[in-house]
Formats: C-alpha cells, structure tokens, sequence
C-alpha cells in the first residue's frame, strides 16, 4: 500500500461512518455543518469538508475536487500521484475512470484537467452557499434562500445575478422597498454591458414599489 493509500485508510479510521445516501440531498442539514458532524451524514462537499479538515489536522495534504454534481477529495501531490476518494461513500477510493465516468455522466463529455484542479476555500463555500439556495427553491423555504443569497454576497467573488436574486426574493417575502432597491441597483450594475437587462429589472423594481398602493 502506498503513503496515499495508507493516508485513506488513517483518515478512514478516524472518520468511521461519516457518509451520505440519495434521502440526504433533500435534507438542509446535510449542508450545515454543525449537523454534519453531530449526524455523520451529509451532502458531498461537507463530508468533503470534514476529511480536509482531519486531513490537515493530522498532517495529510489533502485538497477539494469540485466535479460537476460531486465533490470528492484528493490525497497526496495534485501535480504528482495523488488518490482520489468519495467521503459520500465512506471514503472509497476511485480509480481514475470512475472520476471520469462522473463527469461524463453530469456533462456528456471527458473530463477536463481543469476539472480535477483543488478548488480554493471560497470556491467551497460558494458552492455550499449555491447547494442551499437551490434547496430552498419552494415558497416556504424563502427566508433560507434569503439568508444563503446574502452570505454568499459577503463572499470576495459572486455571481452578479445573486443582486437579482436578492431582489426577487426580498420581494416575493413582502419587502418592496427593499428588494426594489436591492434590484435598482443591480439595473445600475449590468446597464452598460446589458441595458437590456437593466430595463427588464428596473420594471421589476417599479412593479415591486406599485405594490405598496
């Protein structure tokens, strides 16, 4: 067994049955940390999480992959050799086709080198952030979608549509005059690169505020 295989095989040890099953992706605390750790369970990239955390803890190099609808760690030098393991599986190891057969199954393509790059810390959190507000997607769920939106706007980088989402949202939950402005002001951002865009939103704001007649 080599030090990378050696490297699983500790940190599966100490991690025990941290894992995840298909019931999880539907399930909020399976994004949340805390509860991640207090259940053992969760979502791909927190599990992930977890092992890089143990990882540095214990002095194993250790970096995220972010695969297109997976995450997976790998183990070892990402320029040199290097294991790749699931922690949404316990920790399995995955040869080299199966990583490919996961990108090819989410894009209908091989797999890009820069798909299998380690993804730095706020690249993590975006994507943590971007997992919770597509759970909370129903009406219902608007609060969280709110809450996730906004930390993920506290970010260094963001996608500039989260300002309109914000807006929407912060519409839909009653606060016209707050989500008109929040929406006025992603209009004022996009203007010069898509007046379009900015048009179609400042109707939106205006509508937001006629909403308060």
């Amino acid at each position: 067994m080599g030090a990378d295989g050696e490297a699983s095989t500790r940190l599966r040890g100490v991690l025990g049955d941290f894992g995840g099953e298909a019931g999880d992706y539907d399930d909020l605390r399976s994004s949340l940390l805390t509860d991640v750790l207090r259940r053992r369970r969760g979502l791909p990239i927190l599990l992930s999480v977890v092992w890089l955390e143990v990882a540095a803890r214990t002095g194993i190099p250790a970096y995220g992959i972010g695969l297109p609808g997976h995450f997976v760690v790998g183990l070892g030098d990402p320029d040199g050799y290097h294991q790749v393991v699931d922690p949404f599986a316990g920790g399995r190891s995955l040869r080299a086709h199966e990583v490919q057969a996961i990108v090819e199954r989410a894009t209908g393509a091989p797999a890009e080198p820069s798909s299998l790059r380690p993804w730095e810390s706020v690249e993590i959190l975006q994507r943590v952030l971007a997992n919770i507000t597509a759970w909370a997607h129903r009406p219902e769920r608007l609060p969280i979608r709110r809450w996730a939106i906004e930390r993920a706007l506290l970010l260094p980088r963001h996608r500039l549509e989260l300002r309109r989402e914000l807006g929407t949202v912060l519409v839909q939950l009653g606060g016209f005059v707050e989500g008109a402005h929040a929406l006025e002001e992603y209009a004022e951002i996009v203007e010069a690169a898509d007046p379009a865009e900015a048009e179609l939103t400042r109707r939106m704001a205006r509508s937001a505020r006629a909403r308060l007649n």
